[in-house]
């Protein structure tokens, strides 16, 4: 279940937006993408995810190329975009419907509950999606996410935005999500990443700065706090 990423580029002209990055998200430990806004996060998401087709480089996404089988791919990933793209006019659970149905699943009806109560939607399910608060409708982007239950999950920016008490809620949801699949997640928030992940890259415009584990990259730093590191790698 694992994602690999070799050599990974995305060039626009003479800008170099990802410059040739490798690294490896696992099945179990939740793995931070980090950097500055602009360093390239969300450019290599949408690479990874079908979005974006590379300049050069390759990705495997549980053994599946990202360019010889993108269908194929797109049904094993979840994919959170930072703005979480929701038709607001429609009421929650039919908007689940409606995605369980793209993807074809036998079970649409059962799953749509599953994953309602799962998020935490249960007193929201028969409202228009438009009425919701940021924090519920980040809800709803989970759970079109998780919806086919996917091997791997990749979250942009999943709390920009929330309260405090929708924070907590989230970041114990995605605890859970990633105890037995593999998840990426972009954030620049330090503590996101203090509560969340295990492993952790940095990028810094479009080139790799840090790749490794949080405990190991603060043994390399020991006087520096994991904001400070990062500040230091992003100058």
């Amino acid at each position: 279940m694992s994602v690999i990423v070799r050599n990974l580029a995305k060039h626009y002209g003479e800008h170099k937006a990802v410059n040739q990055i490798s690294f490896e998200a696992k099945p179990g430990r939740i793995l931070g993408f980090l950097g500055p806004n602009g360093a390239g996060k969300s450019t290599t998401m949408k690479m990874l995810t079908g979005y974006l087709q590379p300049t050069s480089g390759e990705a495997e996404i549980v053994g599946k190329n990202i360019e010889t089988a993108p269908l194929e791919i797109k049904k094993l990933i979840g994919y959170l975009p930072e703005n979480t793209p929701l038709y607001v006019e429609m009421y929650v659970k039919e908007f689940l419907g409606f995605v369980a149905e793209t993807y074809g699943l036998k079970n649409k009806s059962q799953r749509v509950e599953e994953v309602i109560k799962l998020v935490g939607l249960t007193q929201e399910q028969h409202k228009k999606i438009s009425m919701l608060s940021k924090g519920y409708k980040q809800r709803v982007g989970l759970a079109q996410a998780i919806i086919h239950q996917p091997q791997v999950l990749i979250l942009d920016e999943p709390t920009s935005g929330l309260d405090p008490n929708q924070l907590s809620d989230i970041r114990t949801l995605i605890k859970n999500l990633g105890s037995d699949r593999t998840v990426i997640i972009s954030t620049h928030i330090m503590q996101e990443v203090e509560a969340l992940c295990d492993d952790v890259i940095i990028i810094n415009k479009g080139s790799l700065v840090a790749n490794s584990s949080i405990s190991d990259l603060k043994k390399a730093h020991p006087n520096l706090s994991l904001e400070d590191i990062f500040k230091t790698l992003t100058r």
